[in-house]
């Protein structure tokens, strides 16, 4: 699923926004073609990057891959021990990381301005994205990302929490992804990017691997997302997997419409939209403390 299904969603989110603004679009699976046809071209490298800057787009695929071990996708996830969110977290951390110290290797001053922002919005998104989990932590009674996505229970108190997560956690994965009205994938003006800007150096297998990685996190964030308010549990694997994707192509779906009907915000109040969305996290913390009567 997790190798497979994510470059699909991605033409159902260019499909969505192509129906949108009146025009046929690509087909839905245009993003597998742009990496079969990647693979097969040369990589050419600047002068001023080192081995570093090759090896960064496999490890970055491999942390992406690695963080969706950790996510109940099938009703349970491959790998789950208490405290194991903390390694889930660390993980899109690093992935931050290697994708900075990319860009930063190539001593090219746009990538360096895009390495600055994604730095700088990343602290935030961070932060609300660990208050999030802390929330969950507390709410399932468990420290590990497989109980917090399959908890089951009573639910008329803890639904005002989720719905708070649900909502600064949708704000996380438009930050995390590069996503309007964040960020648009589709720019290709430096002084307006982030994410793109940091991969411009890169071309051939590289940048297959690296528009690859890219859909595998976008996937791992919508799955977690829907899994939030919507548990996949119950099920045979193949029910369980069956409903999930569906969810996930509701979730595409709903964000190439609003991708569509959004503008870019200007970079000066991305912090303001960043710092409403750990508002928000904090207090789904504080209903849940509240609805288990720790406060």
């Amino acid at each position: 699923m997790v190798l497979v299904a994510p470059p699909f969603f991605i033409g159902v989110i260019n499909r969505v926004k192509a129906i949108v603004a009146g025009r046929k679009g690509a087909p839905l699976f245009q993003l597998y073609f742009d990496i079969f046809k990647l693979l097969r071209k040369g990589a050419v490298y600047s002068k001023s990057t080192s081995v570093l800057f090759q090896i960064i787009p496999v490890a970055v695929l491999a942390s992406i891959i690695c963080a969706s071990c950790f996510v109940p996708l099938t009703g349970i996830s491959l790998i789950g021990f208490s405290g194991d969110t903390i390694i889930f977290i660390y993980l899109f951390a690093l992935v931050r990381f290697l994708t900075i110290t990319a860009a930063m290797d190539t001593a090219s001053s746009f990538e360096g301005m895009g390495a600055s922002r994604e730095a700088t919005f990343g602290a935030f998104s961070e932060l609300t994205f660990f208050t999030a989990l802390v929330a969950l932590a507390i709410i399932t009674q468990s420290l590990s990302v497989n109980g917090m996505l399959t908890w089951s229970g009573s639910r008329f108190v803890v639904e005002p929490s989720m719905i708070l997560l649900f909502f600064a956690f949708s704000f996380i994965l438009l930050t995390e992804n590069s996503r309007m009205p964040i960020d648009d994938p589709n720019t290709h003006l430096e002084l307006t990017m982030i994410h793109e800007v940091m991969i411009l150096d890169y071309s051939g297998p590289d940048l297959g691997v690296v528009l690859y990685g890219a859909s595998i996190k976008l996937f791992i964030f919508m799955a977690f997302a829907v899994l939030l308010i919507s548990p996949t549990t119950g099920h045979n694997l193949w029910i369980g997997s069956g409903i999930l994707m569906l969810k996930v192509l509701c979730a595409a779906i709903v964000i190439g419409v609003v991708e569509s009907v959004t503008a870019r915000i200007r970079f000066l109040r991305i912090p303001q939209m960043l710092i409403a969305s750990f508002v928000l996290s904090l207090f789904a913390l504080l209903v849940a403390l509240f609805g288990l009567g720790r406060l």
